[in-house]
């Protein structure tokens, strides 16, 4: 995964095109830089699993 990859999966879910991304451990370093950049941040919710990977979705309400 590069830089403009990880930031087509964060445009896909803030449109609602998916459902989640998974992100494995490898590449979570780049979507993550690409993901606090962005305004809509907080919108965004991961959720960590086993192996280091995380499952990101959109929140249609800000976390706190």
């Amino acid at each position: 995964m590069d830089k403009q990859m990880a930031e087509e999966l964060l445009d896909n879910l803030a449109s609602k095109g998916m459902d989640e991304v998974l992100v494995t451990k490898e590449t979570f370093l780049i979507f993550r830089a690409c993901l606090v950049k962005r305004p809509d941040f907080k919108h965004f919710r991961g959720i960590a699993r086993q192996n280091g990977e995380v499952i990101y979705k959109y929140l249609d309400e800000p976390r706190s």
